[in-house]
């Protein structure tokens, strides 16, 4: 019986010496595999050169700013993608006017202001490239390491003034061609014979009050080319962004090899 025992035991012994080897083997090897996997996502773009990573963004960028200005420029562009609604001193009537019936008068002037924007957006292309190639290595480490408006606010730092200087006299004489100025007085006219009277009635007095509407209607349409203008850069720098993180998120939208080389899984 002790011989059967101290046989048993040393069965039991060397079976769980073994069964610990195994799972301490099977343990390491899974780490190992974790730590490999963990290594290889987390250093796909520190294995590329800064040279080849900046070339990678600014190619997304370049894409970006081709999409959104052709976007933004075919008919209806910005009332599609990145429509410009009324400034806050019309918008405070807008809602008295169509209230009063008015809906074509306001609907006209919104689109007579996105039209004037969609004429400027093909012209400004060229800023926007110029801008991409000047990019430094710390620009693109900015971007590619800040929040999804990094892309934004770079273009916002080295593009706007050129934009503004470029798209103001465009958006002016667009807005000419486009009746923007007769649609104004037509909605401010429209307001001060139809909706204004609304203002009187006791169950919308509250509503008139709270927004100032009789207060913040402009004596001119001059603030609108202004407006329209930096709305216009606005909806640009909103397309190109929203372009440029899909290529880094998307592997349908990594369309060459660089892409893919730089921001493919």
């Amino acid at each position: 019986m002790r011989k059967i025992s101290l046989a048993t035991a040393i069965l039991l012994t060397s079976t769980m010496a073994f069964s610990f080897d195994v799972g301490s083997l099977v343990q390491s090897g899974m780490d190992a595999a974790s730590t490999k996997s963990t290594s290889n996502s987390s250093s796909k773009t520190s294995n590329l050169s800064d040279s080849l990573v900046t070339s990678g963004l600014k190619e997304a960028l370049k894409i970006g700013v081709d999409f959104g200005v052709k976007e933004l420029g075919k008919e209806n562009g910005y009332l599609s993608n990145a429509k410009i609604p009324l400034p806050k001193n019309l918008a405070k009537a807008e809602g008295l006017i169509r209230k009063a019936g008015g809906d074509k008068i306001a609907d006209d002037l919104i689109n007579s202001m996105n039209k004037a924007a969609t004429t400027a957006a093909p012209k400004t292309a060229a800023i926007f490239v110029d801008a991409v190639d000047k990019m430094t290595l710390d620009d693109a480490q900015k971007i590619l390491a800040g929040d999804k408006n990094a892309a934004t606010d770079y273009f916002a730092k080295n593009t706007t003034t050129s934009l503004q200087k470029m798209i103001s006299p465009i958006i002016k004489d667009s807005m000419k061609d486009n009746n923007v100025a007769t649609y104004y007085d037509t909605f401010n006219g429209y307001y001060q014979s139809n909706a204004k009277v609304l203002t009187e009635n006791k169950q919308i007095m509250g509503y008139a009050k709270q927004f100032g509407a009789d207060k913040y209607l402009p004596t001119s349409d001059k603030d609108l080319d202004a407006y329209v203008t930096d709305k216009a850069i606005e909806g640009l720098f909103k397309m190109i962004a929203e372009k440029e993180a899909s290529i880094r998120t998307d592997s349908l939208a990594q369309t060459t090899s660089l892409l893919k080389q730089v921001f493919g899984n």
